[in-house]
C-alpha cells in the first residue's frame, strides 16, 4: 500500500478523536436517523454512489446493529473481533467477511494498530457482477438470497484467505482505486470486484459460512436459478417436478419469500432480457419478443409499456 493511503488509514478520524477525548458511546446520528440501530447507506454514500470504503472506528465497542446494504469487512492490519448471534469471531490480517443486510452483529473495541476497511455496497452494484457468475457457487447463492428474496435471516461468508497473494493484491487495488479515484474508476472498480469474487469462488475451500438452516430458502434459490436459465419457456409445473414439490406449495413459498408470483418473476426476467436486447443488439423488435419467449405481440407491448412507460421502439431510440 502506498504511503499516502497508509498514513490516511492510520490517522485519527474526528470520531476517533472524540472517543479518545472521553466520548463513551457511538454517536448513532452519524449512522442513522431511525430509532433502531440500522446503519443507513445514505449516511455513508453520496447520492447515486453504489460502493465506497470506510475505516472502522477504533477504540470503542460498536453495539449491536444491522445495515440496509451489503458489507464486507477486510482486516488490513491487526485483527477484528465480531460477535454474531452470540458467536465470537476474530478475523486476522488479510481475512474478510461478507455480511448480508439482515445480520445483527457487534464489534469489540479495536486498538490503534487494528485497521479494518468496511466496504459499503448497495445491492444494485451486484447486478453487473451476477451477470457473469455461475449460479452454482457459494457467493452467487449468498447474493441471490439477499438481493432477490424476502428471506430476512442473517448470513455471512468468512474468507480465511490471508495467505492468498492474488486476493490480497485485488483488495489492495480496490482500496487504492476508491481512495484515489480516476476518470475510469467506476468501470475499474466493477472489474476488480468481479475478479475478487471470482478468486474467492475459486478458493471456496477457505470459507466458513453461517446461515439459518432453512429448507424453504434453498427451494426458492433453485426456483430463481431455474427462471434465470429457462425464462423463455419455463413454467411452474416443470420446476415443481424438478424439485419434487407440489406446484401449489411451491407457488405459496415463492409468494411468501419474494412477494411476487412465479408468473410475475418470469415476466420480470423476460422484460429485463428484452430491455438488454433493445439496448445492446440490433435484432428487430418482433424477433426480440420471440427470443424472450412471448408469442402475443399485443400482450408484450401492453406489459412493456405498463412497466417502462414507453413502447419498445421508443425505448430503443432513447438508449
Amino acid at each position: 500500500m502506498n504511503k499516502y493511503i497508509y498514513d490516511k488509514l492510520m490517522a485519527l478520524t474526528d470520531e476517533e478523536q472524540r472517543i479518545l477525548n472521553g466520548e463513551h458511546e457511538v454517536n448513532r446520528s452519524l449512522y442513522t436517523d431511525k430509532g433502531q440501530f440500522i446503519i443507513d447507506s445514505n449516511k455513508l454514500l453520496r447520492k447515486d454512489e453504489l460502493i465506497d470504503i470506510r475505516k472502522h472506528t477504533r477504540f470503542i465497542h460498536f453495539p449491536k446493529h444491522k445495515h440496509n446494504y451489503i458489507e464486507f469487512n477486510y482486516v488490513y492490519q491487526g485483527s477484528l473481533t465480531e460477535i454474531i448471534d452470540d458467536k465470537e469471531i476474530t478475523l486476522k490480517k488479510g481475512e474478510l467477511i461478507f455480511l448480508n443486510q439482515y445480520i445483527t452483529h457487534e464489534i469489540k473495541p479495536s486498538k490503534k494498530e487494528d485497521i479494518i476497511i468496511n466496504f459499503i455496497i448497495k445491492p444494485k452494484f451486484f447486478d453487473y457482477i451476477l451477470g457473469f457468475l455461475d449460479n452454482d457457487n457459494i457467493i452467487s447463492s449468498f447474493l441471490i438470497t439477499t438481493l432477490y428474496t424476502n428471506y430476512e435471516e442473517g448470513e455471512y461468508l468468512y474468507f480465511k484467505v490471508s495467505d492468498n497473494k492474488e486476493i490480497q493484491s485485488l483488495v489492495e487495488r480496490i482500496i487504492i482505486e476508491l481512495y484515489t479515484p480516476s476518470i475510469m474508476s467506476e468501470a475499474t472498480i466493477k472489474l476488480l470486484v468481479g475478479l475478487l469474487i471470482v478468486e474467492l469462488i475459486k478458493n471456496s475451500q477457505d470459507v466458513e459460512t453461517y446461515s439459518v438452516d432453512n429448507y424453504e430458502k434453498m427451494l426458492i434459490i433453485q426456483c430463481l436459478k431455474y427462471i434465470d436459465e429457462f425464462y423463455q419457456k419455463g413454467n411452474l409445473f416443470e420446476i415443481s417436478k424438478k424439485l419434487k414439490q407440489p406446484h401449489y406449495k411451491l407457488s405459496k413459498l415463492i409468494k411468501k419469500h419474494t412477494k411476487m408470483t412465479f408468473k410475475e418473476l418470469l415476466q420480470q426476467k423476460k422484460l429485463s432480457k428484452a430491455v438488454e436486447l433493445l439496448k445492446f443488439s440490433e435484432y428487430p423488435i418482433v424477433e426480440i419478443i420471440d427470443l424472450v419467449g412471448y408469442e402475443n405481440l399485443t400482450y408484450f407491448y401492453k406489459i412493456f409499456k405498463k412497466k417502462y412507460g414507453t413502447t419498445p421502439k421508443e425505448y430503443r431510440e432513447k438508449k
